[in-house]
């Protein structure tokens, strides 16, 4: 008697069916892909109202030209020509002299003297303002072409687009600003929203970064009750984002201009960046000549048309939160989007639907409960499995080329993603083929859809914005499922099988793309597990790639998917190390810095490298910890070596007044560099809680820093005549202080040799540092 076929479908010819469902799904990721990718850059002969990407190139090519950091002499000649185009453009932008201070998500003691460009575009019939803001400084090793040349060159075109463009001019105010110290402390951001008039206001807020040389413009932040502003967004020609991002990114540390808007009730808005190529982040390689124009386009494209449509909207409501987040994807060209409410709903659909499949298959004699539940425990196997597999091939990447263990991503990542892709699907396969014979074709494809329907619940709770990702695509297997049971012939039900595997394509394929550059090959992981579930979705479709269960085992034929996938990997991998190998204009990050105590008379080179390479190795043998005695130092063993004792003068604290009075003693200090630094920063003694109140430049500084368990301020752009100080202490006793200044350049420092032409410098805001301690006793 023949065994009965317990597959979804059984079509003829097996490998022509398998290969046109994997053209057509192929097709579709591309597809999809192309769907979140950048416009092409537009010349500067088109319309005067159009952002034009070569116009605000000219305007990176300024700004980038020349490492600018706050309070050097480039950052004020950035700041000079940014209030020159502006007022060329009939603006009146002024100038904001202050003192910020940090406002990030974990305190730190920063601080910094911050010069903001503020102007008004004033509206034709206000409602309110409309607030664009990009940061013009860099960091201390960074000619700053994207980050963040590319957010203020943006600003510059878009307000020439709006003054000169021959349109309309807004029914409401835009103001433009240009924040200074974003690098440092945020502390631009943070004096504009605090001590400035406009920022005084109720607002929209439209931020702009860079992370990177290329890749789309990500919308990835908002602020809370986001579902109308989505509505707004969704209007602009290529809107590229995801709520999932917007759920990742309130759970990661990471801080930009954006965090202290969000810290104020009063502002509303979106915060966009273009993310790929980050090898030149916060490095050297950050110029106009690694930029994508493309990338710059899409910036310009999205700023300008949310400008116009926040400038003639009715702001008062989308000053305030809705009622609600929107659940948001790019689908299909398209801003998918539907609020939070639906979330549960959708997610308890999805399970409803897997559970009518595994019901109607069981009827059929397809699968049993105990079976599916058995394909459900064994889905977790490929997408556990893809995870481990995507972090042990940059593990071996890293050790085969160690330079790797500085970045996020390679300087050219393509073909080693495709890697990790290739790689997964090899898991998939080689999972599934070793388990179908077993337990049955439909049983897997069910616990597979009910494993991401759990999921979908679960993410429901959790990451509601996130919830699409898994619990759509197993409400449409579901479907897809339910469609064969009924669909005559095999081929019909093949199209139905493939038509619920590309919905789910369309929803995860662009996910995938853009978490690749968001979280690196370093976490390749995530990458992997969301291209996991993509498999995992459609793995009725990879049916026909096997013999029928039918048909006597072939272990050759079996294995050839998995085998070819894999053999797939190897080569793109291999290609990816060829493509990516280092040279001048890819050079290998190195991180080095000086640190020079003056009460010992002893210094050090200090290096970030987890494993240092060759050039580092010249100079660091040994680990030690420093970070008692450079408080701007990182907790843990840092790798070190000696260095030659520079002749290099030493901060210091000079009393004004010492008074006390019960058990209080205020101290008026003059702190000051004999140097020309980039920083000065003072701390009291580890564990000291004596510091009650400090004031800095007329600024209230933290009295406690709780990761380093002591009182510390870190001053960035301090003036040449040193910073005003109060500090209030319990207690008369004496009080040590640390004192550190921090310059750039490592040039001129004995037993320095210059870095090869292929060995770069590291984006880290102690590259390159020049640091001097010394303990003054007060």
């Amino acid at each position: 008697m023949a065994e009965v076929d317990r597959t979804f479908t059984s079509p003829p010819r097996r490998p022509l069916v398998a290969a046109v469902v994997l053209v057509v799904l192929a097709l579709m990721a591309f597809l999809g892909i192309a769907d979140v990718q950048p416009p092409s850059p537009r010349p500067a002969t088109i319309a005067a109202g159009e952002f034009s990407a070569a116009r605000a190139f000219e305007h990176v090519q300024r700004i980038g030209q020349e490492v600018h950091v706050t309070g050097s002499p480039a950052a004020d000649r950035v700041r000079e020509y940014i209030v020159a185009t502006l007022t060329g453009y009939g603006l009146r932008p002024e100038v904001q002299d202050t003192v910020g201070v940090n406002a990030g998500k974990f305190g730190s003691g920063s601080m910094a003297h911050v010069r903001n460009v503020v102007a008004v575009l004033p509206g034709t019939a206000s409602t309110g303002q409309v607030a664009l803001m990009a940061h013009y400084d860099s960091v201390q090793v960074s000619y700053g072409a994207n980050d963040d040349g590319a957010g203020s060159s943006t600003l510059l075109e878009v307000a020439r687009a709006l003054t000169q463009g021959g349109a309309a001019k807004p029914r409401n105010d835009v103001v433009f600003v240009f924040t200074d110290a974003e690098e440092a402390c945020l502390c631009g951001a943070e004096a504009f929203v605090s001590r400035h008039p406009l920022g005084q206001k109720p607002s929209v807020v439209l931020n702009f970064e860079a992370r990177g040389s290329s890749g789309p413009a990500v919308m990835f932040q908002t602020s809370a009750g986001n579902a109308d502003l989505i509505d707004v967004y969704a209007r602009t020609p290529r809107p590229v984002g995801t709520s999932l991002a917007v759920e990742v990114y309130r759970l990661l540390s990471n801080d930009t201009d954006f965090t202290p808007v969000l810290a104020q009730t009063r502002f509303t808005g979106l915060n966009t960046a273009y993310i790929d190529g980050s090898s030149v982040y916060h490095s050297p390689m950050d110029r106009p000549s690694t930029m994508d124009r493309a990338s710059l386009q899409h910036h310009g494209d999205e700023a300008l048309a949310l400008t116009r449509e926040f400038g003639r909207a009715d702001l008062p409501p989308l000053m305030k939160p809705a009622a609600g987040d929107a659940v948001y994807f790019p689908f299909a060209g398209l801003l998918v989007r539907y609020p939070a409410a639906l979330t549960w709903p959708l997610a308890i659909l999805a399970l409803l639907a897997v559970a009518v499949l595994v019901f109607l298959a069981r009827r059929r004699g397809l699968t049993s409960v105990p079976r599916t539940l058995s394909g459900l425990g064994l889905a977790l196997v490929p997408l556990v499995g893809a995870a481990v597999a995507a972090q042990l091939l940059w593990a071996l990447l890293v050790a085969i080329r160690p330079g790797y263990g500085e970045l996020l991503d390679p300087a050219r990542p393509t073909w080693l993603r495709f890697g990790v892709v290739a790689l997964s699907a090899a898991v998939l396969l080689c999972w599934y083929s070793s388990s179908r014979r077993r337990v049955g074709p439909v049983p897997l494809a069910t616990g597979a859809l009910t494993l991401l329907a759990l999921l979908g619940i679960l993410f429901a709770a959790a990451i509601p914005g996130g919830s699409y990702l898994v619990g759509l695509p197993a409400l449409f297997g579901a479907l897809a499922g339910i469609g064969a049971l009924y669909a005559r012939p095999a081929l019909v039900k093949v199209g139905v099988l493939t038509a619920g595997a590309a919905v789910s394509t369309l929803i995860l394929a662009p996910t995938v793309a853009l978490f690749f550059p968001a979280l690196g090959l370093a976490t390749g992981a995530a990458a992997a597990m969301l291209a996991m579930l993509l498999g995992l979705a459609g793995l009725p479709v990879l049916e026909p790639l096997f013999r029928a269960p039918t048909a006597p085992r072939h272990r050759r034929l079996g294995a050839a998917p998995a085998l070819g996938a894999l053999v797939l990997a190897v080569i793109c991998t291999m290609t990816g190390m060829v493509v990516d190998s280092w040279d001048v204009g890819h050079p290998e990050p190195t991180h080095l810095m000086y640190a020079l105590d003056k009460d010992t008379g002893t210094a050090e080179w200090v290096s970030l490298e987890r494993s240092p390479g060759e050039w580092t190795s010249r100079y660091v043998h040994g680990h030690q910890r420093l970070n008692r005695q450079f408080p701007v130092l990182p907790e843990g063993e840092l790798s070190v070596g000696p260095a030659q004792s520079a002749d290099l003068a030493a901060p210091k604290a000079t009393v004004l007044s010492d008074e006390t009075a019960g058990d209080r003693r205020t101290l008026h200090l003059r702190i000051a560099s004999q140097r020309d630094v980039r920083f000065l920063s003072f701390y009291g003694p580890v564990g000291d809680h004596r510091v009650v109140s400090a004031t800095v430049e007329g600024r209230e500084a933290v009295t406690y820093i709780s990761a380093q368990d002591r009182f510390g301020v870190v001053f960035n752009g301090p003036s040449a005549a040193g910073l005003d100080v109060t500090l209030v202490l319990t207690g008369a006793g004496a009080f040590a202080l640390r004192l550190v200044d921090g310059s750039d350049g490592l040039t001129a420092l004995p037993g320095f040799t210059p870095r090869p032409a292929t060995v770069g410098v590291f984006g880290s805001h102690s590259s390159e540092l020049l640091a001097v301690a010394t303990t003054q006793t007060l």
